[in-house]
């Protein structure tokens, strides 16, 4: 199939490159011409796994082109996938600026009958202000669909090619059998829905995912005071076929570009049409908090955070990805700048996005793991990379200034801890070292 691909951010790009990888003629299309350029010649402007050589592969082929004449790429392509930004405005709603000036300029370009899809996360109902915009622009003929994505920043090729299961939102039968012929070599697990539900999958998807987090990080502040591993815990509710172990690890709390968006725009959603949405709001609330426990950590140990230093490890919002979108990093360095603390910084990926965002005097970005924890009076670890798991603990009681190491992801065990001298606190566990004086937890009878 001929398929043009309007926005090459995450979703964009990584759904375009894999469908060439599957054999479809895609075009990927974008406003931002240095970015075209830099895909043109081979370089990717995001850390995605797998994905710079797809491109290579695909390019190469013949399968894979990238522009920035969205008329030309409309015009030769059947299927025509939305993949622009829909950033959160200050209310929390999604804005749909650039999916409707997106769809006029589909709309224009129209020379015959195009399938539609959206792939952006967009509010219920979009989907049909999409089609009245095409049919105020167009005297061509067009079916709308929507096909939300499901896919892990850190994974998105995987998932992208190996999917749990596709929605397809349309209400033409010709959008339907096509966009499941298009989807078929990905997975049989395919749902036709209505737009409206399938619009709303998405949105119900990531909430969903996002009540999980809060709801252990919530088990998780529970056990540190009555004394239980929330590990253990997670293991154990994670056997029930009910729950399931995913989205069960204890820690900071969850970040990136979806589902601090998603929640806030669902919350929204539930409110224009006169329900609130109480649980949801609370998840948000749970999370917004959680990742303030590493200041209350540190001052417990450390007193007054004046004048101290602090090293962090990690500034994306997650491993093996350089978004630092909504990363919980941002908060946790701004309270300790707040408090008048130094910070050394570090990450292998991300380093060079957060520091666009956050250039503070007071913060020092190292070019190593070794050279951010050196000297620091504390090491908090925010971003679970495999390099930080990997770093002998034993060089790393010498490197700072006293052993004290926030654990923000839970990354050490018991047995690696136990030669060691560190004050050690992590999310939701007892104590697993003796340089914190453990208090017995109180008991109710």
């Amino acid at each position: 199939m001929k398929l043009a691909v309007i926005g090459t951010g995450y979703v964009g790009l990584v759904s375009g490159v894999c469908f060439s990888e599957l054999g479809n003629e895609v075009v990927c299309v974008d406003k931002i011409e240095a970015k075209i350029d830099m895909l043109k010649q081979g370089e990717v402007p995001i850390y995605e796994p797998g994905l710079k050589q797809l491109i290579e592969r695909n390019t190469e082929a013949g399968r894979l082109h990238f522009t920035t004449n969205l008329v030309a790429a409309v015009q030769q392509s059947d299927i025509v996938i939305l993949a622009v930004g829909t950033p959160s405005l200050p209310n929390g709603e999604a804005n749909l600026s650039y999916i409707k000036q997106a769809a006029q300029e589909i709309a224009l370009a129209m020379n015959g009958y195009k399938i539609v899809v959206t792939k952006s996360t967009v509010p219920v109902g979009t989907n049909e202000k999409i089609g009245s915009i095409l049919a105020e622009y167009s005297i061509h003929h067009f079916d709308i669909a929507s096909v939300p994505e499901f896919l892990r920043e850190g994974s998105a090729v995987k998932d992208t090619l190996n999917p749990d299961r596709i929605v397809i939102g349309a209400d033409s039968v010709m959008a339907k059998e096509r966009l499941k012929a298009l989807h078929r070599p990905l997975t049989d697990k395919i749902l036709v829905t209505d737009i409206r539900s399938a619009e709303m999958i998405k949105y119900a998807s990531n909430a969903f995912l996002a009540t999980k987090i809060s709801f252990i990080n919530e088990i998780a502040n529970i056990c540190e005071k009555v004394g239980a591993d929330v590990t253990l815990v997670a293991e154990g509710m994670g056997y029930d076929n009910r729950i399931g172990p995913s989205f069960l690890k204890a820690g900071i709390g969850y970040g990136g570009s979806c589902f601090p968006k998603d929640t806030e725009a669902l919350i929204q959603i539930a409110g224009h049409v006169d329900y609130e949405f109480k649980l949801l709001k609370s998840v948000v609330d749970v999370n917004r908090d959680q990742r303030f426990n590493v200041i209350r950590k540190l001052e417990a140990t450390l007193g007054e955070l004046g004048g101290r230093t602090v090293a962090i490890w990690g500034l994306a919002f997650k491993p093996e990805t350089d978004d630092v979108r909504d990363a919980p990093a941002f908060e946790i360095i701004q309270a300790l700048l707040n408090k008048g603390a130094k910070i050394r910084a570090y990450d292998p990926v991300a380093q060079d996005n957060f520091r666009s965002q956050l250039n503070a005097p007071d913060v020092n970005y190292c070019s190593s793991a070794e050279e951010a924890a050196s000297g620091a009076d504390a090491l908090c670890l925010l971003t679970e990379w495999a390099e930080f798991r990997e770093f002998p603990l034993s060089r790393l009681e010498t490197l700072l200034k006293r052993p004290v190491l926030i654990d923000g992801r839970n990354q050490f065990t018991e047995e690696e801890l136990a030669d060691t001298s560190f004050i050690y606190y992590s999310v939701g566990r007892p104590n697993l070292n003796k340089g914190v004086k453990e208090q017995s937890p109180a008991l109710l009878f």
